[in-house]
């Protein structure tokens, strides 16, 4: 505890972090920036302990100080690509209008493909991670993951809720589709049918699996613009949300 100038009381703690903590968290931010800079340059096989300690002119067992191995820091710098890729989509959902649920939709798909397509090696780290059996539950990880997918699923929940979409009838539904999405559509949608669930995954299946293919250039061979080809995806899948698809994009019906 000391006093300032004018006799007032103040304490340590007032103060925010001390300068180690600083220096610390300024440290760890150092490390991931210069891990994901060796990822987009030389791809994820290149992160690794002893080659982010050498860019930062430091030692291997030096940089355990910081984390405890390569799962970790791998770990980190997922958790802060899900972040920004969250902050993207969550920015271009809140700019359409509260109520406007199909064009939030809309224009989260856009900017997730945005963002994929100008941080090609950061997507592909995520979703096909250098950890094995991937993350744990609970992990940071799965956490960070779990709060990219809500972005979806709650703005999903939200248009079923207030414009229902044609569902396929409960019998036309496999009983084996409809087991394994019981819990899932109790924990991420609750009140909405396991039906409209399913729907809502055939469109996310399809839409992110066009989204992968784009960012391994896996469709180079034919295609050298995939944005009209997502655009097309979007058109084909919004009646079958029930999305008005010139009304989601602010666009101008042909007459």
């Amino acid at each position: 505890m000391f006093r300032d100038v004018q006799g007032k009381r103040w304490t340590m703690a007032a103060q925010g972090p001390g300068r180690r903590a600083r220096v610390r968290q300024a440290t760890l931010a150092e490390i991931r920036a210069v891990a994901r800079r060796l990822l987009i340059e030389q791809g994820s096989a290149a992160v690794t302990i002893n080659a982010v300690a050498r860019e930062m002119g430091m030692s291997g067992p030096a940089l355990y100080h910081y984390f405890a191995g390569h799962e970790e820091l791998v770990t980190a710098v997922t958790v802060d690509f899900f972040r920004e890729l969250t902050a993207e989509m969550e920015a271009a959902r809140d700019a359409c209008p509260p109520g406007d649920h199909g064009r939030r939709l809309l224009a989260t798909c856009r900017a997730m493909r945005g963002w994929a397509i100008a941080h090609r090696a950061e997507f592909g780290w995520m979703f096909a991670s250098p950890i094995s059996g991937g993350p744990r539950p609970g992990s940071p990880r799965d956490m960070a993951g779990h709060a990219f997918g809500e972005v979806f699923f709650e703005e999903m929940a939200e248009l079923w809720r207030t414009r229902p979409f044609p569902l396929p009838a409960p019998e036309r539904l496999d009983p084996a589709i409809r087991e394994q999405l019981r819990d899932f559509a109790a924990e991420h949608a609750a009140g909405v049918p396991v039906e409209a669930v399913h729907v809502f995954l055939t469109c996310w299946i399809r839409l992110y699996g066009l989204l992968c293919m784009e960012v391994l250039n896996q469709l180079d061979f034919a295609y050298s613009d995939l944005g009209p080809v997502f655009e097309e995806c979007l058109r084909e899948l919004a009646p079958v949300l029930g999305i008005d698809y010139d009304a989601a994009t602010g666009a101008v019906a042909a007459s």
